[in-house]
């Protein structure tokens, strides 16, 4: 989950500072070499080197002075590669609050985030179960601290000065079940949960993996407004999924290494309201129409493709999980400083004619700091009939999610 960077300093090979140093050999080159580890936080896991080579001729220098030279060198090198690793060290200082922790997307969830070298603490929510859920990861040997909370009552203590909420509580679909079956329940859940929020933590970022998010995430906004702390750079949508599903799917086509790919996915999180902006791939590559149709149908219906495939055992939950974390993970990043953190995501949006809108965004410190607009510039002629078909059906999602916020008393409001 998090890459090791390696910053290397190398000038010849005979000298290693930081470890043992062996007799100097009669090579016309003297050595010093560094390394600096650091821990970032990535999904990648790659690993970058960056390198300086330099060789001294040593027939041009005494032996005094060489030595002299290589003593000064070495002190030198030592100091820069301190300096180097304070500045690269990634501290966890981030607090992490799952709400929902028990459930099937809420386990693999936490796993994800415990591995993440920036919390320092992960705190555990949910209505029944979740201790043991607490106790079994407490016992990995990553830094995170686990604390688990239950029920309604403590609620409060588990969003007390966190930094990210994640709240993927509410019941899983079934088979035959749509996205809008989920809302009745799943909407009164997010409502509850979020007033917690706004009187706890009303400066976190909060993702909504709830389904339906199209939904969802207005209701949320709807709430936050009514308690005076909403801010929309911090109020998102988690449609990473979507995004994961059009990178592995596209990259099984092609035929091309996955860690290339990358897919805009914009508009929302159900069914036709996924559009992956196909013509906007990295690496540039050319697809048919037909296998324009066949992917945007299928990213389009990927989760309905688990929820069969586990004949009503569950609904699509690690790759959920997976994707959640990264999304996460890009949170913490941002906060911690990084400059270039982008993910697709769904947000309050003006770069339509739609008040939500899931698109590409940049991630900074205070949430987004920009919407990458030019993703949505020059669509072939299929994604822009895709495009506004979408709107309508997403448009009553909103108008839904919206209407049941202000039909719904706000505690403390």
């Amino acid at each position: 989950m998090a890459a090791a960077v390696g910053k290397t300093l190398s000038v010849g090979s005979t000298i290693s500072a930081g470890s043992k140093s062996g007799p100097a050999t009669h090579h016309k080159t003297m050595g010093v070499k560094l390394n600096s580890v650091a821990r970032f936080s990535s999904f990648s896991g790659l690993k970058a080197t960056s390198s300086v080579n330099q060789g001294l001729d040593a027939s041009l220098l005494g032996s005094g002075n060489l030595v002299a030279l290589k003593t000064s060198f070495v002190a030198k090198a030592v100091e820069q590669n301190q300096r180097l690793y304070k500045q690269l060290q990634t501290q966890a200082s981030y607090k992490v609050a799952v709400l929902g922790a028990a459930g099937g997307i809420g386990q693999p969830l936490a796993l994800l985030i415990k591995m993440s070298p920036l919390v320092s603490a992960l705190h555990l929510y949910d209505v029944a179960n979740v201790k043991g859920v607490a106790a079994d990861l407490s016992h990995c040997n990553t830094p995170s601290q686990v604390l688990d909370f239950t029920g309604p009552s403590e609620l409060a203590s588990a969003l007390k000065g966190v930094n990210v909420v994640v709240i993927p509580a509410g019941v899983p679909r079934k088979p035959g079940m749509t996205r809008d079956d989920l809302f009745n329940i799943n909407a009164g859940i997010v409502k509850n949960l979020i007033e917690a929020v706004a009187d706890n933590c009303p400066d976190a970022f909060i993702h909504i993996i709830s389904n339906p998010v199209n939904s969802t995430v207005p209701i949320a906004a709807e709430i936050l407004k009514k308690k005076g702390v909403y801010d929309p750079k911090k109020l998102f949508g988690v449609t990473t999924l979507d995004v994961v599903r059009a990178n592995t799917f596209v990259a099984q086509k092609k035929n091309l290494k996955l860690i290339d790919v990358d897919v805009p996915v914009i508009g929302g999180h159900a069914g036709i309201t996924i559009l992956p902006l196909l013509s906007k791939t990295r690496p540039s590559v050319t697809f048919t129409d037909e296998e324009v149709q066949e992917l945007t149908v299928r990213i389009q219906n990927a989760g309905t493709e688990v929820v069969e495939a586990k004949a009503g055992a569950g609904s699509a939950t690690l790759s959920m999980a997976y994707a959640a974390a990264r999304f996460v993970e890009s949170s913490l990043r941002a906060l911690d400083g990084d400059s270039d953190v982008y993910e697709c995501t769904y947000i309050e949006s003006d770069v339509t004619d739609l008040p939500f809108f899931a698109s590409r965004v940049k991630l900074g410190r205070k949430g987004v700091e920009a919407v990458i607009t030019k993703d949505l510039q020059g669509l072939s002629e299929y994604e822009e009939q895709a495009l506004e078909a979408l709107k309508p059906e997403l448009r009553a999602s909103i108008e839904k999610g919206i209407a049941f916020a202000n039909k719904q008393p706000v505690a403390g409001a």
